[in-house]
């Protein structure tokens, strides 16, 4: 018969927590048995596992105690009978025993958090690193420049950081500079590569009116640093809408398009790549300049888009051009790499880089 109710809803509470600690033992058990195969005996992570499994035996223990101290305790109203929860000094024994291993392993799982968080901050800032890398090399916008209307876009490839920029500023109040380039392979070494040549070929598009010039400095520049096979393509469009003029010049990079005179008309190669010969010489192309006339440029990544044994092709390139040269710049710009990637039979795995400049 029970004396104490209340004593029995508490036994029965206590029950309940003792079987959910010793399940929770039970499989932190088997946790400690595996990491102790895979890591060693004497790993962290192994005695991280045989801390938690030892507190949640000792958790279910004392719960288990107070139960049965709680069951006995509720049948009786004889004093005596309390003493039965003296039983829960074995639990306090065991905090007193393994108190400092418990405090040290706690400081030990403390320590190794620190850690994981560091790791996944350094995991983060290795993933943002190639995009900020890329906003320097192909930036989404750039700025607005009176008299030109401009689209550009840029795709990553398999690689996290790759060599492919392009860049659009002004060397003198009345031209327009529209540059593009590539630099061999993939990773950290052709991306800074590339990182130099965009902003010394600032320097010298500044120093030199022909294009040409400026890139037979950039080509002895970049050779006296012997970065091995990290040999550049680039091509560099100047717009001079003082002369009313276009002049160009191409360090073996695939071929520009102009849209002049209803015409789509290819800006090639005038020189070889860069790194390739230190003396190199180049030469350049000058044009007239018309309003609405537009200039195509764009990495070999576009061109390269494979079906098969079939690439997409610079004829392509020049066909979507002709199809609607009055298309605003970032809509050709888009339509151009939608289109390839709906051409290749995969993914693309180069990098991608299209900059569109129009004459308004």
């Amino acid at each position: 018969m029970l004396e104490q109710p209340i004593l029995a809803v508490v036994a029965l509470a206590c029950l309940g927590a003792a079987v959910v600690w010793g399940r929770s033992a039970r499989r932190l058990e088997r946790v400690w048995q595996r990491v102790e195969d895979e890591a060693g005996a004497d790993s962290d992570a192994t005695l991280l596992a045989r801390s938690a499994y030892r507190k949640d035996v000792h958790t279910a223990t004392l719960y288990a105690v107070l139960a049965l101290a709680g069951a006995v305790s509720s049948t009786t109203a004889r004093p005596e009978i309390d003493l039965v929860f003296i039983l829960v000094l074995i639990p306090v024994a065991v905090s007193a025993l393994f108190g400092r291993d418990f405090v040290r392993e706690a400081r030990l799982a403390e320590q190794r958090v620190r850690l994981e968080r560091r790791a996944e901050e350094v995991l983060s800032q290795e993933e943002l690193a190639p995009r900020r890398w890329a906003s320097r090399l192909a930036p989404e916008e750039l700025p607005e420049f009176a008299g030109f209307e401009v689209g550009t876009i840029y795709q990553a490839g398999s690689g996290l950081m790759a060599g492919d920029f392009y860049d659009l500023f002004r060397p003198a109040p009345t031209r327009l500079a529209a540059v593009i380039g590539d630099v061999a392979g993939h990773g950290i070494e052709p991306s800074i590569t590339a990182f130099q040549a965009k902003y010394l070929l600032r320097t010298f598009l500044r120093q030199y009116r022909d294009p040409a010039q400026a890139l037979e400095e950039l080509n002895a520049q970049m050779s006296a640093m012997e970065r091995g096979e990290e040999f550049i393509s680039l091509c560099v469009v100047l717009f001079d809408t003082d002369a009313g003029t276009l002049r160009y010049a191409s360090a073996g990079h695939p071929p520009a398009w102009l849209w002049h005179e209803r015409e789509v008309r290819p800006l090639r190669s005038t020189g070889p790549l860069l790194t390739l010969d230190p003396k190199a010489t180049y030469s350049s192309h000058e044009v007239p300049l018309a309003n609405a006339d537009l200039v195509l440029l764009y990495t070999d990544g576009l061109a390269e888009a494979r079906n098969g044994e079939q690439l997409f092709g610079e004829d392509r390139i020049a066909a979507a051009i002709r199809r609607d040269p009055g298309v605003e710049p970032n809509v050709l710009c888009k339509s151009l790499l939608e289109a390839a990637q709906d051409f290749a039979s995969d993914d693309l795995s180069d990098d991608v880089a299209i900059l569109a400049v129009r004459r308004a």
